[in-house]
């Protein structure tokens, strides 16, 4: 009797242990992450601008993993949550965040103004690329402690507001990392390959699913060493960096998507990468 109880409490530690994890960083803005406190029970379901949100267990208390679009607007803004059929609001802060512009110029034209035969293949390939980043695969324990997935310059930060060629496009929804051609990229944590595909703007890519909506992505690979249905654990070689599809030259360029909403790559890096991401008064 003593035995089984003993065994039993070792399970329960054992399975309570590995829905533990160490939290993003709290860094609410657009672009950004809110880490919220739930309680001490799980919900059922947590959700925010209707989009379900990954939750996870730190010292036993449960949290919301908030990704807030770059087109969100500063001020109060709410989660839904709901426990035993149960429904209640949790208000948290978006603070102001300015981004810098950035201004490049394209060679290939054609890659900044489409022609139209261009046109169907980029209508079918942003529906395939969505689908990859919003995918959602239950997870019990999901990690948020990433390595660099390359080696080099971070020559264009996440959330510039840009030109090509002079013209306005959309911001940067990722991190621009230069480094050579052929140098090798390597899975930032544990994870699992749900897609991958040569496209017109993004080039050679790769995507990770790695549980409760957050999804890494890779661009501009010179060569895919990865297939979909691939299970890869951190610091597993997925490609290398290359310059296929809309580039200036050698580089990775890596998002990071939590509920749908691109965020800041450097949020789940070492601090020593996080420079520059204070949350000022005037944010």
């Amino acid at each position: 009797m003593i035995k089984r109880l003993t065994l039993t409490l070792l399970v329960l530690f054992i399975v309570t242990t590995s829905y533990a994890s160490s939290l993003p960083r709290h860094y609410p803005v657009p672009g950004g992450i809110a880490v919220i406190e739930l309680g001490s029970h799980r919900p059922d379901k947590v959700t925010f601008k209707k989009r379900k949100v990954l939750v996870t267990l730190s010292d036993k208390k449960w949290y919301a993993v908030v990704g807030i679009p770059l087109s969100s607007k500063a001020g109060k803004h709410k989660l839904i949550v709901t426990h035993q059929k149960q429904q209640k609001q949790i208000k948290f802060t978006v603070n102001k965040k300015q981004y810098q512009t950035q201004h490049l110029e394209i060679k290939n034209k054609r890659k900044v103004n489409p022609y139209a035969k261009d046109m169907d293949r980029i209508i079918k390939e942003k529906k395939i690329i969505g689908s990859a980043l919003k995918a959602w695969t239950e997870a019990h324990d999901v990690s948020f402690t990433f390595e660099l997935p390359v080696q080099g310059r971070f020559s264009s930060p996440f959330g510039l507001r840009r030109f090509f060629n002079g013209q306005a496009r959309r911001p940067h929804s990722g991190l621009d990392i230069a480094a050579p051609e052929g140098t090798p990229i390597l899975a930032p944590a544990e994870g699992t390959i749900i897609n991958t595909g040569d496209y017109f703007f993004n080039g050679n890519t790769v995507f990770i699913d790695h549980g409760q909506g957050l999804i890494t992505m890779y661009c501009h690979l010179n060569r895919i060493s990865v297939k979909a249905g691939d299970t890869v654990k951190q610091g597993d070689s997925i490609g290398q960096v290359g310059m296929t599809g809309r580039v200036t030259g050698p580089h990775l360029h890596w998002s990071v998507s939590l509920n749908n909403a691109r965020v800041e790559p450097k949020l789940f890096l070492a601090k020593k990468y996080q420079n520059g991401l204070q949350l000022k008064q005037e944010e």
